[in-house]
């Protein structure tokens, strides 16, 4: 009997399901078009994993009874469709390793804002006592940690690229921030194709299951009236009073859950660790998993307070001469930016530029009207930016460089003043990554600091 499994990509993700796949007997073989990092190829070594690099060899990929891809591998490409020509299922790492494990899974996604909510999540739980994971798009793999499982429970934050891939995954609790156009290009440019895929991470959810939503987003809200979701629906508003999840009440942060567990209290918003109306979206999302887990609400407060954010999300670099450097080099679509923007309460010298994502600038007309004085474009074509931006903003400045970019916007700057990093854009044009992008312009803002003796955060 053929117990053979093709992994592809031996990322953090691929390595952590060849572990897996072999503790579990299967025969595993590893197949990466690119070069494997050391690391990774290290501990494929040392497991006597087969594996290859900068190639996929089709006679051993189609040798196999199940395929667990990389999420950055798009279906488009050939060696997917021969695959599935072939009839040979395929699955993303999450999927397989939640097949292994006992643990709940509280599954979090959106557009944007899922990475901070999910580490806050994790952070809040942690402090409180959950014996609890951390794993998806960041920390360890969760296959690699499922060969232990010594969890009881995993929050795992889901892209759409690895949802596509989940078919059997029940999340017990599964919540969607937000839902703006993003990566249509692995979409066929139909947007109905992405909301469909952010909407995998409600299937098979049953009535003892817990579905927590942004309830002011329009999309969200409009797909909801055509689904029906099994799972106990919780709403956020920072809007509306709702009957049951969590809303915004002037300052204070109101709980109000009536089904399964009874709760009603509030918080003060201020005593929150995170600042920005995006924030009180996430920090709400993580109150109601803690809620549902049955967690005393009264240590919310004292278990968040020492949560610090990942690199490059809003990330306070240094102040100089009393100009401010945050790096939101995170910031890839435009709806990211306008919460950046939106959380700016100092005029904003706004750094942006890359490879344009197919952005409509203007639903950031009011905000780069109230907030923005000056725009310093930074990457190889910025001719979109100057469209959308050449009549509403009074200085504009094109560079190639980082280095160029935070001199140009230091120059521009007064005291009091914010210089931001939120590109809207992919990084591919001058960087390897976004954390390249805002490591970099860390480098160039300690540069500046050191010539005038000023602290970096």
């Amino acid at each position: 009997m053929n117990k053979r499994i093709v992994i592809l990509g031996a990322g953090e993700s691929g390595t952590g399901a060849a572990l897996l796949a072999k503790a579990k007997g299967y025969d595993v073989f590893v197949s990466d078009k690119g070069e494997i990092k050391e690391k990774y190829k290290a501990t494929l070594i040392s497991e006597d994993i087969s594996f290859e690099e900068n190639n996929h060899n089709e006679e051993e990929i189609l040798n196999s009874i199940l395929v667990i891809k990389s999420p950055g591998i798009p279906d488009k490409t050939d060696i997917i469709k021969k695959i599935k020509s072939k009839n040979i299922d395929v699955i993303s790492e999450i999927e397989f390793a939640a097949r292994y494990s006992k643990a709940k899974f509280i599954a979090i996604t959106g557009s944007n804002g899922k990475t901070t909510t999910t580490l806050l999540t994790y952070h809040l739980l942690k402090k409180l006592g959950v014996n609890v994971g951390l794993a998806g798009n960041i920390g360890d793999s969760l296959a690699k940690q499922v060969l232990e499982d010594k969890h009881d429970y995993y929050v795992l934050e889901l892209s759409s690229f690895q949802l596509d891939g989940m078919y059997r995954f029940k999340a017990h609790i599964a919540v969607l921030l937000n839902i703006t156009p993003d990566h249509l290009d692995r979409y066929e440019y139909q947007f109905q194709n992405y909301i469909d895929s952010k909407f995998r991470v409600v299937q098979n959810m049953t009535s003892s299951d817990y579905f927590i939503f942004y309830a002011d987003d329009k999309v969200i809200r409009e797909e909801l009236l055509k689904r029906k979701i099994d799972a106990v629906q919780l709403s956020i508003s920072l809007s509306d009073r709702v009957m049951n999840g969590a809303y915004l009440s002037e300052n204070s942060i109101l709980v109000n859950v009536s089904n399964h567990i009874v709760k009603y209290f509030n918080l003060d918003a201020d005593k929150l660790p995170l600042s920005g109306k995006h924030n009180l979206i996430n920090s709400m999302a993580a109150i109601l998993c803690a809620t549902m887990l049955g967690q005393d609400q009264n240590k919310f407060i004292a278990a968040m307070k020492d949560f610090k954010n990942a690199d490059h999300r809003l990330e306070d670099v240094a102040t100089i001469k009393g100009i401010r450097f945050i790096n939101d080099s995170k910031a890839t679509n435009v709806d990211s930016v306008w919460y950046a923007l939106d959380s700016m309460n100092a005029p904003v010298i706004w750094i942006a530029g890359g490879i344009d994502k197919g952005n409509e600038y203007g639903v950031l007309d009011q905000l780069v009207q109230n907030k923005v004085k000056a725009l310093v474009c930074i990457g190889i074509d910025n001719t979109k930016l100057h469209k959308a931006f050449d009549e509403k903003i009074n200085k504009i400045v094109d560079t190639n460089a980082i280095t160029d970019a935070v001199e140009k916007a230091f120059e521009f700057a007064n005291e009091g003043d914010v210089v931001l990093l939120s590109p809207a854009c992919a990084s591919f044009d001058l960087f390897k990554n976004y954390e390249d992008r805002g490591a970099k312009f860390k480098e160039a803002v300690q540069y500046i600091a050191s010539k005038y003796k000023s602290k970096v955060n």
